[in-house]
């Protein structure tokens, strides 16, 4: 069991930055591929950016890559998404989400994945 905490959300002006923390509970957090997703509203929750167990391999959606950055601290069971260069099309509730994996791949659809935070909204004005 994994229970996933967000944080640092907020409201942004557009071309600003914010940082996306996720903690995880649990000893078993180096286990799982982890991603960020965000859902605006009227629209279909997507993925915004992946990273495997190891942090040796990420992916970013096209809409993000370039500005958006997913890093991980397995010994603080911490998973970050820098953000920068932000946009209003942006604005969304980001959620953290957790995939048991036993090898070092990643996770790209919303029912790979075991675990999901609560989420936290980001605002980018224009």
């Amino acid at each position: 069991q994994v229970q996933l905490v967000e944080s640092g959300g907020g409201l942004v002006q557009a071309g600003g930055s914010l940082r996306l923390s996720c903690a995880a509970s649990g000893r078993t957090f180096r286990s799982y591929a982890m991603g960020w997703f965000r859902q605006a509203p009227g629209k279909e929750r997507e993925i915004v950016a992946a990273i495997n167990r190891s942090g040796g391999l990420t992916y970013q959606s096209d809409s993000v890559k370039g500005r958006f950055t997913i890093s991980r601290d397995n010994a603080k069971n911490t998973v970050l998404l820098q953000m920068n260069s932000l946009k209003p099309e942006d604005t969304a509730v980001y959620y953290c989400a957790a995939r048991y994996r036993v090898d070092y791949g990643l996770g790209y659809e919303i029912n790979e994945y075991d675990y999901w935070g609560q989420g936290t909204q980001v605002t980018v004005s224009s």
